[in-house]
């Protein structure tokens, strides 16, 4: 497990910068899925159930403003920083293998 630390940056303005952090990568790939699956709830409150493809999801990645994660690494006792498109991809392989697990 490493500690990941999501920055994110939903608009332009700098106030609304805002941090979660994870006790392990997957959690915080988990939990972007999660923030994205709330923003669909809001923008349809009569909808019972909500699905998606993963195109949708990069694409409320890509509008927001900015998100990073920082991934400590145990091997040099550091935080690397790792933009949207490893953000991306490492969901894509997290979804990948769970829909191979069912």
């Amino acid at each position: 497990m490493s500690h990941t630390i999501l920055l994110i940056q939903p608009t332009r303005r700098p106030d609304s910068r805002t941090y979660s952090d994870f006790n392990s990568k997957t959690e915080c790939l988990e939990g972007v899925c999660k923030m994205f699956e709330e923003h669909l709830k809001q923008q349809n409150p009569t909808s019972h159930s909500i699905t998606y493809d993963i195109s949708q999801l990069f694409d409320f990645i890509d509008r927001l403003a900015d998100m990073s994660c920082l991934v400590y690494q145990t091997r040099v006792q550091t935080y690397v920083p790792c933009d949207k498109d490893w953000i991306k991809e490492e969901i894509y392989i997290m979804l990948r293998k769970q829909a191979g697990q069912t």
